[in-house]
């Protein structure tokens, strides 16, 4: 079996050059992942609106959830246009609860 002789020799120039080049794609990664993730926050929290909403029979269509998180106005029924409201305003304070609290699972539930 013949051993392989590649056609050029690697020096320390070369991997230096490849290791900035392998950065900068990580880096390149990095700033595409999160260009992408506050998008997919916000259309996985306008699921879940709807989602959660429409299992206690809201009306509201998907994308009228969309324009009114997009704070657009919408035809519907006014009730079911005040529990989407009421959701965006719950889901937005969710994070400074303490899910260990009654008080403010309480509080968060009241909303």
């Amino acid at each position: 079996m013949e051993s392989y002789a590649p056609i050029f020799t690697i020096t320390p120039e070369i991997l230096n050059f490849a290791y900035e080049i392998a950065a900068d794609l990580e880096r390149i990664d990095i700033i595409r992942e999160k260009a992408l993730t506050p998008q997919l926050r916000k259309e996985n929290r306008i699921k879940t609106i709807h989602s959660s909403l429409w299992i206690e029979a809201n009306s509201l269509t998907l994308e009228q959830v969309t324009d009114i998180v997009d704070g657009k106005r919408v035809s519907g029924p006014k009730k079911d246009i005040l529990e989407v409201k009421n959701a965006i305003v719950a889901y937005d304070e969710l994070l400074e609860r303490n899910p260990y609290s009654e008080k403010d699972l309480l509080q968060q539930h009241n909303l």
